[in-house]
């Protein structure tokens, strides 16, 4: 028992250092951000797609590239134009012909989704039948052309960029969509200082770039020990009192939830705030969940899976601010409930 215990304290410590030399890396090239690089890695280390949103200029695109610069994996950015079409992404079946016999036959010809490290590239302009070629690769981690089914390799990751304020020429993603993202990240404006730092990297001729960290079998690993992570059932349950209050009408909906919400978080938001908490516990050296694991996840997990009623959207809701206080309200019924 002792050796077993010692052996999870030495792979928690090389995850921990693996996950702070990715992050060191990525800094090389991003100024700041440091929420969105840990979000972003989070996602990488649960085995999720995430969606990264923010004004153009913000790095996203950036972040991206530099991530896989720093992974030994294989890359390709699709830019999505209302004009992809989806067997721009996933491929399609070419007529051949063989040079001896003349025989004609099909032919796969893979698209960019096989690939292990994907950039969405401004997903939201593409039109919704394009952006349903991707639904399959992201749960399945599959794709299917012409009726046979081929298998993309692993580990396989999403990363998707949208712009919040430019509505002409765009998509909404679908729910089915949406719900395929594990976090959908919010990137903010930089600070004064970082802006500062921003100049003297990028007018000043330096180039910097990221080095390889991590290659798909460490990847792999490191998301196996994840998931070994233990949740205790009274921790668990919070999570799970968390998404059904995202449930208008639903024993633990708050008031605001039951007015401005049309629709609350499928099971995927619930998978989605425990295995990000998993990764958290195992970077502050425990190897068991915590409600600030917990609350740490919860925004970036559920925000895109809370689709607000007319009366919401005509009121100018933010999503985060209904999520916030059913945090509150959800951590305040459970020391209620702790202290008797």
């Amino acid at each position: 028992m002792a050796a077993d215990m010692r052996e999870v304290e030495a792979k928690c410590r090389e995850f921990q250092e693996t996950f702070v030399r990715l992050r060191d890396e990525i800094g090389k090239v991003i100024v700041g951000h440091a929420d969105v690089v840990e979000q972003t890695l989070a996602a990488l280390f649960s085995g999720g797609h995430i969606l990264l949103e923010g004004v153009p200029g913000l790095g996203k695109t950036l972040l991206v590239r530099t991530l896989a610069s720093a992974l030994t994996l294989s890359f390709k950015r699709i830019q999505f134009t209302p004009d992809l079409m989806p067997a721009d992404i996933v491929g399609t079946n070419l007529v051949t012909e063989d040079a001896q016999t003349g025989r004609r036959q099909f032919q796969f010809q893979a698209g960019p989704i096989f690939n292990q490290c994907i950039l969405a590239d401004e997903i939201n302009r593409a039109t919704p039948k394009t952006q349903s070629a991707m639904l399959e690769a992201m749960q399945e981690c599959s794709v299917t052309v012409g009726g046979k089914t081929y298998g993309l390799a692993e580990p396989f990751i999403v990363l998707a960029t949208q712009n919040p304020i430019e509505l002409e020429g765009t998509y909404p993603l679908p729910e089915a969509q949406l719900d395929r993202f594990m976090f959908k990240v919010l990137v903010p404006y930089s600070s004064r200082e970082e802006l500062a730092l921003i100049a003297d990297r990028t007018t000043a001729g330096e180039d910097a770039k990221a080095s390889p960290v991590m290659d798909g079998p460490q990847i792999l690993v490191a998301r196996a020990l994840v998931r070994r992570v233990v949740i205790a059932p009274h921790v668990k349950d919070f999570c799970v009192r968390l998404v059904l209050a995202t449930h208008p009408g639903g024993e633990f909906a708050t008031p605001s939830v039951t007015r401005f919400v049309r629709f609350g978080s499928s099971p995927r938001g619930l998978q989605s705030i425990i295995l990000a908490a998993k990764v958290w516990a195992v970077l502050d050296g425990r190897y068991h969940v915590s409600f600030d694991d917990v609350a740490r996840s919860y925004l970036s997990a559920l925000r895109h899976r809370v689709l607000l009623n007319f009366e919401g959207q005509a009121e100018g809701l933010d999503p985060d601010r209904l999520l916030r206080e059913v945090l509150e309200q959800t951590r305040r019924t459970t020391e209620e409930y702790s202290a008797t």
